[in-house]
């Protein structure tokens, strides 16, 4: 009897250490989300299960500019924001994260401010439970249960003019296996602003109504309000952007001059195939796509909404930048002369 007892004391007291000494690895990991501001993307996720992964946002309301990048025509704004940026930091997590999610709301603002998460099954996505006065912390937790890329914006009301003012980003949800390597990886995010008043005038504009009804914005931008560093690449390369487009209200035909996209996932969806050799994507308001395309020829790329009067007039516009050997039997400029010259 005595040895029966002894026994099971031996066996329970193995099982407890084993307990105590199970390696790190096969437990419920948790980590802080790596955030990056546009044009950077946040790193790869390399684990191969899932974890906790916590994500901590402030809402700040900023002065910055808006400003045409072709010819520099700005006027002072008066933004809010996620973190600071137009578009808010780049999220990445993957399928089966559970996310732990918390919202600051600094203790400056004027606005109560929350966040609606489109990769969120649940109320609101997160923003019944994220509506956050100045100076307070909210928190909720979700499971990333769909892989694909999606816009977070602000869901306070009015909720569409948090929006026109700048409260909206993007999260990946990477599927499991990850998606397939590239060289380079960009966030670029579409935006229409109203401010109020006429162009030339000076001082702090803030959002007009008026114009945002009509749908008639003075500046259409990527990436509004951020420096987060330049578009470049090297001849041979392949890129990835991450393309959103906040709205409020315009659609956008994303197209870069001098490229084909090679691959497009098109409304960021991951669970159809994607589509190939496409030449303008169109991307809803509040929607986001994924475009891979390798650079064969060296030379400035301009990224544009094709509905050109918003690049040409409204400012959006960027630069991709290529590096590199030309490429002649790709392209290349032939002699130009008066009519009837070889």
């Amino acid at each position: 009897m005595l040895r029966k007892f002894k026994g099971v004391f031996i066996i329970s007291f193995i099982i407890m250490a084993m307990t105590m000494v199970m390696p790190a690895h096969i437990q419920a990991a948790e980590e802080k989300a790596v955030l990056a501001t546009a044009p950077m993307v946040s790193p790869p996720i390399t684990r191969k299960k899932p974890a906790t992964v916590i994500v901590e946002l402030e809402t700040k309301e900023v002065v910055g500019q808006l400003k045409h990048p072709l010819t520099g025509d700005a006027v002072e704004y008066q933004f809010w924001t996620f973190g600071g940026t137009v578009p808010g930091p780049f999220i990445r997590v993957r399928v089966g994260d559970t996310v732990e999610f918390h919202v600051k709301n600094d203790a400056s603002s004027i606005q109560t401010h929350s966040i609606d998460i489109h990769a969120v099954n649940g109320p609101g996505g997160g923003a019944n439970a994220s509506q956050t006065e100045p100076g307070m912390n909210t928190a909720f937790q979700w499971l990333a249960l769909n892989p694909g890329i999606f816009v977070y914006h602000c869901a306070t009301a009015h909720i569409p003019t948090h929006i026109a003012n700048g409260m909206y980003g993007l999260i990946l949800v990477e599927p499991e296996k990850g998606l397939p390597k590239v060289d380079r990886e960009y966030y670029i995010m579409q935006g229409d602003f109203y401010p109020a008043g006429k162009m030339g005038e000076k001082g702090l504009k803030e959002f007009s109504w008026e114009k945002a009804q009509m749908e008639h914005p003075e500046f259409v931008l990527f990436n509004a309000l951020s420096a987060g560093g330049k578009l470049e690449a090297k001849v041979g390369e392949t890129v990835r952007m991450y393309v959103g487009n906040g709205g409020p209200n315009l659609i956008s035909s994303f197209h870069i001059i001098g490229e084909i996209f090679d691959v497009v996932y098109p409304e960021g969806s991951m669970g159809t195939p994607p589509s190939k050799n496409l030449q303008t994507t169109l991307i809803p308001a509040a929607g986001a796509t994924i475009v891979e395309f390798k650079v064969d020829v060296p030379g400035n790329y301009i990224l544009v909404d094709h509905s050109l009067f918003r690049a040409i007039d409204k400012g959006c516009v960027a630069i991709l930048s290529v590096t590199g050997d030309e490429a002649p039997k790709i392209f290349k400029p032939l002699k130009s002369g008066a009519p009837g010259g070889h």
